[in-house]
């Protein structure tokens, strides 16, 4: 897609991200406890991801910010297990392959930050979500990793590097 740019997040980020996280909750009716939703980090991204082996990057046209994703060292695992994040776009965004183009960066930062796996938690009722993560080599697993706090995600997804 002509005239999109995926960057590292910025501190200005922060308040369009979460207003992004929050506005596709309400469209597609996810669960608002135990998600992303009620996470403190959704509320400052720039901070959430400024720590070691962290990273996020938004999606952005025209001057304006689309989506995202980030990976960070999964809480409460082993070292070498990163964890996908906060992966939300808006609708304008979805179906053009800047969803594959957002993983392929994220990917690319996982191994520069020698994880040798990568975890996302998710919902199943995300499908077309889930088609993206399964074509880019997650497989489903049968319970959760770390202590994410996430309690209401019910699909579980790992990927060899």
């Amino acid at each position: 897609m002509t005239g999109a740019l995926i960057r590292k997040i910025e501190p200005k980020d922060n308040q369009i991200l979460k207003n992004i996280i929050k506005s596709v909750f309400h469209e597609i009716s996810i669960p608002l406890k135990g998600t992303a939703y009620e996470d403190p980090e959704t509320s400052n991204m720039y901070e959430a991801y400024f720590g070691p082996r962290s990273v996020y990057y938004v999606v952005e046209m025209d001057g304006k910010v689309l989506g995202g994703a980030g990976i960070k060292p999964l809480k409460g695992s082993f070292t070498h297990i990163c964890e996908l994040q906060k992966m939300y776009s808006l609708p304008k965004m979805r179906g053009k392959g800047l969803g594959y183009k957002l993983l392929s960066n994220c990917f690319k930062s996982v191994i520069h930050y020698n994880f040798s796996k990568c975890y996302i938690e998710t919902l199943s009722m995300l499908k077309d979500a889930v088609k993206l993560y399964k074509r880019n080599g997650f497989i489903s697993i049968p319970s959760p990793m770390g202590n994410t706090g996430h309690h209401n995600c019910n699909l579980w997804m790992l990927k060899d590097l």
